[in-house]
């Protein structure tokens, strides 16, 4: 038994190196193949009152979305030589009174459609109704898995540049029926 010892100790070693090696530092990146990036804009939206200082607006999608589907949801706030200047939503927009009163654009979405808010710090009433009527916003949806072409972190918030990852075509952008 003592010579079949060193043999034992020798293939218990070897098993648990083996088996303890931490070699999964491996990233492995998922094509999303059913999934292609969309953008449609809805112009002037009618806003439903909840309460003086909330108002809101939901859309369907025509059909609904991957469960990995991510929604991105822009505001123009202005134009620069013609173009449109657009502003990722969640956005705070400070009136500059003397109250600091503030507007916050905020949208959540699921599969089946968007839902865009707007919330003031005051009555979005009378003629504080321009905080709300009379806006555009681009929804932008891309999948959540980007691929191997994928190059670090996209920043999400500079609209030029999401178009151009994703290979949105602003000519064929359509205003939602």
């Amino acid at each position: 038994m003592r010579k079949f010892l060193p043999i034992l100790t020798l293939a218990l070693a070897s098993f648990f190196v083996y088996s303890c090696d931490n070699n999964d530092d491996e990233v492995i990146q998922v094509e999303d193949n059913d999934t292609y990036s969309v953008a449609y804009d809805i112009n002037n939206p009618v806003f439903s009152r909840v309460n003086d200082n909330l108002y809101t607006y939901g859309n369907d999608f025509n059909s609904p979305l991957i469960e990995s589907d991510v929604v991105l949801i822009y505001m123009q706030v202005g134009t620069d030589g013609g173009s449109p200047v657009w502003r990722l939503l969640p956005y705070t927009y400070y009136v500059g009174n003397p109250d600091n009163d503030a507007v916050d654009y905020l949208f959540d979405f699921s599969k089946f459609g968007i839902n865009i808010n707007v919330n003031a710090s005051f009555a979005l009433t009378g003629a504080n109704s321009s905080y709300y009527t009379g806006k555009r916003f681009r929804v932008v949806v891309i999948p959540a898995a980007t691929g191997p072409s994928s190059k670090g972190a996209v920043d999400y918030s500079d609209y030029n540049k999401v178009i151009k990852l994703y290979g949105i075509d602003e000519s064929k952008i359509k205003m939602k029926n």
